[in-house]
């Protein structure tokens, strides 16, 4: 850990602005809020569990402007809102256990896998495909930090009805890539039950994915939950920061909650400082398929202006930001660097 570097930016989607650092770790939690429900959250942390007093980039805590339950993506952004708690009406039931997920450490990306999951289509059918292929845009750095923030276009991407997933997210990891806290938002029929763009966490144990927005979640008090649906054609903060036992994320204007470190204490690892940090677009197709109609991003191709934007990358308590930008499917969604910490990323595919 080099210096306590809070490089931060406004929500400019191509800015690179240095501000004041944020606080480093002291405390952790708080009690259940309005969302989507999680599966296995824990929502009644310690009491003398504390959230951290600024987010990552600096700025208090306040109330984001949320809608209300249920309202979709195009109804937030036509009233300027950020986010609104997930549908609970039961007229679609995702399953967020079993949704499938890429990851990327130093020995490279996982590209394909089995699953016994399979996407819905938009009538409720179900695909025969179990096989997933993974493509990545990603902006990569081994850095030792008490966590990573970055401005992140929120777009509401076209998934082709075979496919999984296609999402855009910040991956906070252990140096050899086994221990992971994620966050981001994805638009995935099976994990949401819809073509909206919804919050997501995510975390590994030891190279072994846990699920969806739970498995030892922690929620924070007046947050939005994980799956909440969220507005686009916007630009968003998203965060990651340890604090006081526990690895807390944040969206927006507020802190979302957290995942202990007990859990990983708990398989006898010790996981407080980041070894690897990426920030990237992920898509998940059907591997039967030669080629995806998903879009990645908001669908533009990143050689254009308004491409989807990775942005401000920043480190807690860490080195100077240096990037490795790349995208794993050059063909098919091609990534155009803007600087060592931003990007554009994405396209719409093979059509």
């Amino acid at each position: 850990m080099v210096g306590a570097i809070g490089v931060a930016s406004t929500v400019n989607a191509g800015a690179d602005q240095i501000e004041s650092a944020p606080e480093a770790s002291a405390s952790a939690g708080a009690p259940d809020a309005a969302g989507a429900d999680a599966p296995n959250a824990t929502d009644a942390p310690s009491p003398t569990v504390k959230e951290p007093p600024k987010l990552p980039w600096g700025d208090r805590p306040k109330t984001l402007k949320r809608g209300k339950p249920g309202a979709s993506s195009n109804s937030l952004k036509a009233q300027g809102l950020s986010a609104a708690p997930a549908d609970a009406s039961g007229s679609v039931i995702p399953v967020p256990e079993e949704g499938p997920k890429g990851r990327i450490t130093k020995s490279g990306p996982l590209r394909s896998e089995m699953t016994d999951a399979v996407p819905p289509k938009p009538l409720g059918l179900k695909a025969a495909e179990s096989k997933v292929n993974y493509m990545y845009n990603v902006g990569s750095q081994s850095a030792d930090t008490a966590g990573v923030y970055s401005n992140i276009t929120i777009g509401k991407p076209e998934l082709d009805r075979d496919d999984y997933h296609t999402l855009a997210e910040i991956a906070l990891q252990s140096a050899d890539g086994k221990q992971i806290v994620e966050v981001g938002w994805t638009v995935d029929r099976l994990v949401n039950g819809d073509d909206d763009p919804h919050l997501f966490v995510f975390h590994w144990i030891n190279g072994e994915a846990q699920c969806y927005n739970g498995c030892g979640w922690v929620q924070a008090d007046g947050a939005i939950k994980p799956g909440a649906t969220l507005t686009y054609g916007v630009t968003k903060k998203f965060g990651i920061q340890y604090y006081d036992k526990g690895w807390w994320v944040a969206y927006d204007t507020e802190w979302i909650g957290y995942f202990p470190e007990e859990i990983w204490n708990k398989q006898g690892v010790k996981f407080n400082r980041s070894g690897l940090v990426q920030v990237f677009g992920e898509v998940a197709a059907a591997a039967s398929k030669t080629a995806t109609c998903t879009d990645m991003g908001n669908g533009t191709l990143s050689s254009k202006e308004n491409a989807a934007r990775v942005s401000s990358v920043s480190f807690i308590e860490g080195p100077t930001v240096d990037m490795f930008i790349r995208s794993t499917a050059e063909k098919t969604y091609p990534i155009a660097p803007i600087s060592a910490r931003s990007f554009r990323y994405g396209g719409p595919g093979d059509c």
